[in-house]
């Protein structure tokens, strides 16, 4: 017995000075208990940046006392994001001196290949800033538009994802799968609600719908700096209604500008992160709402983004698309 007693004392010995160590760490890591969540988060926030940027996970040991990473959604929704995009757009906006100009346009030019034989105004002096460079026009026989296909391609860019709406879910846009209730967000109680109360999923999809026999579908399409940033009417429609998610759009983006609303203005400090705001374009003078025409002129963007576009079509529409094919403006996305 006495020997055995013995035999665990050294044991316990080294056992104590293995876990004094761990003891330490989790003091200075501001694990224990009686540290604050603002003073946990302190600590934990500078070593979660290293732990996602050093090489072969050098930082993973410290998991094996406790301390765990910040996850890359939480670390990334702590980024100002919202404050940058708007410096960056004021930014964009700064006049550039006269013989300053063909020297930046051009390195621009050269580094996301943009091909200034379809822009409408060839010349680099003519852009007095980053930001009208950004959305320039181009000639009008640039971008025929197909004549042949009910949908066209409302911009340049490149196809991400497309399909029909399934599991009432919006695939991969900016690396998320959207259910289609969140992405076109929640029902409100007015007197005419854009979207219909549902009592499920596949009913709120099927209230989305207008004619029998037909079904959803979804076309995501990123445009690249070197794009074209003018966006137009995929079809012939009628616009009724309008809803503006402040928190959603590409980082970075200075603002979103749609022609025929005075009343939208993206990137605002007015309007609160995680809201949105609804307009109605049918008034008493106006029952029908703002028809678009094929082709024609939608919006703009401020520096680059991704359009999602969300369409009713019969059953039988065939999308003729290649998952990261190049895309422009004016091309069928499909035919029926």
């Amino acid at each position: 017995m006495c020997q055995s007693e013995a035999r665990r004392g050294p044991e316990l010995r080294a056992a104590k000075w293995l876990h004094f160590p761990q003891l330490a760490l989790r003091r200075r890591l501001g694990q224990l208990s009686c540290m604050s969540r603002p003073t946990l988060k302190l600590r934990s926030w500078p070593l979660t940046v290293l732990y996602y940027l050093l090489p072969f996970g050098a930082l993973r040991p410290l998991s094996r006392v406790g301390w765990r990473p910040v996850s890359r959604v939480a670390l990334y929704k702590s980024v100002p994001t919202r404050l940058l995009s708007r410096a960056w757009g004021r930014l964009n906006q700064v006049e550039l001196p006269h013989w300053l100009r063909r020297p930046v346009y051009s390195l621009y030019i050269w580094t996301f290949g943009v091909n200034m034989k379809e822009a409408a105004v060839e010349d680099l002096h003519h852009y007095r800033n980053l930001s009208e460079f950004f959305r320039r026009k181009l000639k009008p026989q640039a971008r025929p538009v197909c004549d042949l296909h009910s949908v066209i391609s409302p911009s340049d860019g490149k196809i991400l994802n497309f399909g029909q709406v399934k599991n009432c879910e919006v695939e991969q846009v900016k690396g998320v799968t959207y259910s289609l209730e969140s992405f076109l967000g929640p029902r409100t109680c007015t007197d005419e609600p854009p979207f219909p109360p549902a009592a499920s999923c596949d009913s709120f999809k099927q209230q989305l719908v207008t004619r029998a026999g037909n079904e959803l579908y979804h076309c995501v399409i990123y445009l690249a700096p070197g794009d074209y940033h003018c966006f137009h009417s995929p079809t012939d429609w009628t616009v009724s209604h309008r809803r503006h998610f402040p928190a959603v759009g590409a980082t970075n983006v200075g603002s979103i500008r749609i022609y025929f609303d005075r009343n939208l203005h993206t990137n605002s400090p007015r309007y609160s992160k995680g809201s949105y705001n609804d307009f109605s374009f049918v008034t008493h003078a106006n029952k029908e709402g703002i028809p678009m025409r094929k082709g024609e002129h939608l919006g703009e963007f401020n520096l680059g983004s991704t359009i999602v576009l969300i369409f009713e079509a019969p059953k039988d529409f065939n999308f003729k698309l290649k998952p990261g094919q190049k895309i422009r403006f004016g091309e069928a996305l499909g035919s029926l």
